[in-house]
C-alpha cells in the first residue's frame, strides 16, 4: 500500500508540473500577444496621426494659397489704362495696376513701337525673355505679318483661330512660339499697321483673355 501511496504522489506532482507549465506558458504568450497588440495599436496610431498631419498640412496650405490668390487678384483692382500713340491707331486697354510697363520703342521717329508689360519689374528685352504681355504696332501688313506664323501653325506648334473683339476681327494664335515662349497671341489689323499684342506664359492666361476684351482703336 505503501508502494501505490508514492505512485499517486508522483503522478500529481508530475500533472501540478505540466499544469504550472502550461499556465506559465500560457502567461507568456499572453503577455507577447500584448505587447505585439500594444505595438500594433502604436503603430496603426502612429499611422493615423501622420495622415491626420498630413491632411492638415495640405488643407492649411490650400487655403494659404486660396487667400494669396485671391490678394493677388484684388491687389489688381482697379485696372490701369494704356494708350498707344495717337499716329498708330490710339490702340488702348486695361491691364493689372501690379504689373510694370517699359516701351522700348515709341515710334516717334517711326518705325515699331513696342511695350512691354510685367509684374513688378520689367526685365530686360529680349526675344527669348518671357513677359506677361508684349504690345507690338509694326507697320507692315496684316497678311504679311500673320503668313510669319504659317510654318508654325502647320507644325501643330500654335493652333490659329477668329477673334472678334469689340466689333473688330482679328486673329487669335496660341501654343508654342518658340522653345522659350508658350502662350497667347492676338492680331489685329490698325489702319496701315498691324498690332501683336500677346503673352508669353501660360501662367497669365486669365490675365491676358480678361485685357484683350477691353481692347480698343480707332481704325
Amino acid at each position: 500500500m505503501k508502494l501505490g501511496f508514492k505512485n499517486s504522489d508522483s503522478g500529481s506532482a508530475r500533472s501540478w508540473m505540466i499544469i504550472s507549465i502550461a499556465l506559465i506558458v500560457g502567461l507568456v504568450l499572453a503577455l507577447v500577444f500584448g505587447i505585439w497588440s500594444f505595438v500594433q495599436y502604436q503603430n496603426q496610431k502612429t499611422d493615423v496621426d501622420s495622415r491626420i498631419d498630413a491632411a492638415v498640412t495640405t488643407a492649411r496650405k490650400e487655403q494659404v494659397d486660396t487667400d494669396e490668390a485671391k490678394y493677388l487678384e484684388r491687389d489688381k483692382q482697379p485696372m490701369r489704362a494704356f494708350t498707344g500713340p495717337d499716329d498708330y491707331g490710339q490702340l488702348s486697354f486695361n491691364y493689372p495696376k501690379t504689373w510694370s510697363v517699359y516701351v522700348d520703342r515709341d515710334a516717334s521717329s517711326g518705325g515699331n513701337y513696342e511695350a512691354y508689360f510685367n509684374p513688378k519689374v520689367v526685365p530686360p528685352v529680349s526675344s527669348s525673355q518671357q513677359f506677361a504681355l508684349r504690345v507690338v504696332i509694326e507697320e507692315k501688313d496684316f497678311d504679311k505679318v500673320l503668313s510669319g506664323y504659317d510654318s508654325l501653325v502647320k507644325k501643330g506648334d500654335l493652333k490659329s483661330s477668329s477673334v472678334t473683339i469689340n466689333g473688330t476681327s482679328g486673329t487669335r494664335l496660341d501654343g508654342s512660339f518658340s522653345k522659350d515662349i508658350r502662350g497667347s497671341a492676338v492680331l489685329f489689323k490698325i489702319r496701315d499697321k498691324t498690332v501683336t499684342i500677346r503673352t508669353d506664359a501660360d501662367t497669365f492666361r486669365v490675365d491676358f483673355d480678361a485685357l484683350i476684351q477691353t481692347i480698343k482703336f480707332n481704325q
